[in-house]
């Protein structure tokens, strides 16, 4: 319901094994649902909610989605779609100084690239935090006039030091303990704008005793003079995260809220607030409940926003959609699949325990889908001319190549033979290594898909370079004929027509660092940065690969799996990327 896409068989996790005790158990079958979300006495007016479950993808539109999202979104919507569920897309605005419509837009379409969307039982499941202000801010006056929340006069530097470390209690405030209706009154003109930027705060009033720090009166509404994307300038106080969260979860009627485990010590004040407002009666049981896994930490990337931020508006790559960067607009340029993507997020798992993944996984889940995925074709990325000297030199004769190896229903493709063919420098050898078995002086080696040869000479530049290679081919031994086989070659070299190649810039990406690690201990992580993340050839393509569209992958025989850009092609010359080679060349 989450998916139009074919769900990959699931593996269970301790999360699984919670959704299915509480459906087992009814513990949200009692839940009522009003069509969209609002609050107690909005939901109870509603029918039983269609949904078993309810979870949600919150993302901060304050920057790109990375490959960490993936894993959650792909948990989430999974999870709704494997349990007859919804998924909320939910934008987490709250911070007005560093949204923009830019990232909201990136994050839906990253979403929908990756197979899911938030249409369910007739309609559709796109929220904005920042639409449940109002509701906050009648929660907040709710919690003053409790007595569970106080303005507070003290200085960012006061509070601080007043409240406390690990092994040492907290102070109160000397603002804790002023009458309700004086708060009310100031968290009025909070609102109103008579308090500057910073003079005032709102605190939720709990213990400042508390051995988790996190319930040590935090801070739940600020003043902050910014205009909102979605609000304009309605309000000049805002709620912090820790305060809307769990609100926004409440309002939505989620099931299990599910975030990384740096969110673990949130998890008391999240159950707090949703209690005190269950007994303001503003919001209903059953409640939403927080669980926690581990975040994805894979090798030779970095995933920290202020290191991705660092990386583009330094120029250490070209943009927000890069194909070296981990991000998942990178990702998709650089051809990467979402079924990967869903593949990979299977495959790692769902755990309580924090690991570091390889990156080769991700790079293997890539190979597996494309091996399926992409069809075939040739190209030549170092190309040096191969003269058949004994073919004629205006004729031209069709070769047959399959399409795809593993689906004979895709048929096959003409690849015309000339008697001027570009094939790749490392495949002639003027002294060869032991054990290679490609073109020589004097040697045989079969052209795929078309005859046997033998090497006839070479010419080289005033360099010693060499230019040209000549050779003679053998009549009778073209592939798919009768003597095919009269004669045993070891070698088997692709080409390309020099009459009917296609000339075109390809890109071969490469991890953006060296190290497994960046910046690990003390270092700085740009230090890490591979300098040969990146290489642009011009290389001679199979001549059908001009009308390649944007997106379209292939395999290069022999090279790996390359995709047209889909930023920098245009109709009849496309641009390819190097999207991951057919082996791992990073095995130490």
């Amino acid at each position: 319901m989450s998916s139009t896409k074919t769900p990959i068989l699931a593996a269970s996790n301790f999360i699984r094994q919670i959704i299915e005790r509480d459906i087992e158990q009814g513990t949200y079958a009692t839940r009522r649902w009003a069509g969209s979300p609002g609050d107690a006495a909005y939901q109870a007016a509603g029918l039983p909610d269609p949904a078993k479950i309810r979870t949600r993808f919150p993302p901060e539109p304050n920057g790109y989605l990375h490959i960490g999202h993936a894993k959650s979104i792909c948990l989430n919507f999974g999870l709704a779609r494997d349990y007859d569920g919804v998924c909320h897309m939910r934008f987490d605005d709250t911070n007005p100084e560093k949204e923009e419509q830019e990232y909201v837009d990136s994050i839906t379409d990253a979403v929908q690239w990756l197979g899911f969307g938030w249409e369910a039982f007739g309609t559709s499941h796109l929220y904005y935090a920042s639409n449940y202000f109002d509701f906050m801010y009648r929660a907040a006056e709710a919690l003053i006039q409790s007595g569970h929340a106080y303005v507070d006069q003290q200085t960012a530097e006061e509070m601080r030091a007043n409240r406390g470390t690990l092994t040492e209690a907290g102070k109160d405030s000397p603002w804790r303990n002023r009458p309700a209706e004086e708060s009310l009154a100031l968290f009025r003109e909070m609102r109103d704008g008579k308090h500057a930027d910073g003079s005032l705060i709102l605190r939720a009033k709990i213990d400042m005793a508390a051995p988790n720090i996190n319930l040590r009166d935090p801070a739940i509404y600020r003043i902050k003079r910014a205009t909102h994307h979605n609000t304009g300038d309605k309000w000049c106080i805002y709620p912090m995260y820790t305060f809307a969260h769990p609100i926004e979860d409440a309002l939505e009627q989620i099931t299990h809220s599910i975030c990384t485990l740096e969110f673990e010590d949130q998890r008391p004040f999240y159950d707090w607030l949703l209690e005190r407002l269950v007994e303001a009666a503003l919001l209903a049981q059953p409640l939403p409940k927080q669980y926690e896994f581990a975040r994805l930490n894979l090798t030779y990337v970095v995933l920290s926003k202020r290191k991705l931020i660092e990386l583009v508006e330094n120029h250490h790559v070209s943009g927000w959609d890069d194909p070296r960067l981990p991000t998942l607009a990178g990702a998709r340029r650089r051809g990467y699949t979402a079924e990967g993507f869903r593949l990979f997020a299977e495959r790692i798992g769902v755990s309580k325990a924090d690991s570091w993944i390889e990156y080769t996984i991700l790079e293997d889940c890539m190979r597996e889908v494309l091996n399926i995925s992409a069809e075939r074709r040739i190209a030549v990325l170092d190309p040096i001319k191969l003269v058949i000297n004994n073919y004629p030199e205006n004729q031209s004769e069709d070769c047959f190549a399959p399409n795809h190896p593993l689906k004979p229903e895709l048929g096959k493709r003409v690849v015309p033979l000339t008697r001027e063919l570009w094939i790749e420098r490392e495949d002639f050898e003027e002294t060869p290594p032991k054990g290679y078995f490609r073109l020589t002086p004097g040697g045989l080696v079969r052209l795929r898909y078309g005859y046997v040869v033998k090497c006839t000479g070479f010419e080289t530049d005033a360099d010693g370079k060499i230019t040209v290679v000549h050779c003679e081919y053998l009549p009778d031994t073209k592939s798919g004929t009768p003597g095919s086989d009269s004669i045993k070659v070891k070698g088997n070299i692709h080409w390309v027509s020099v009459n009917h190649a296609y000339a075109a810039e390809v890109r071969l990406y490469d991890r953006l660092f060296k190290e497994a690690h960046p910046g690990a201990g003390d270092s700085n992580y740009l230090d890490d940065i591979n300098p040969n993340s990146v290489k642009t050839i011009i290389a001679q393509l199979e001549l059908s690969l001009k009308e390649a569209h944007a997106e379209d992958r292939f395999q290069f025989e022999r090279h790996g799996y390359f995709v047209a850009d889909r930023k920098d092609s245009v109709a009849g010359r496309p641009v390819f990327n190097r999207t991951v080679t057919l082996r791992d060349a990073w095995q130490k």
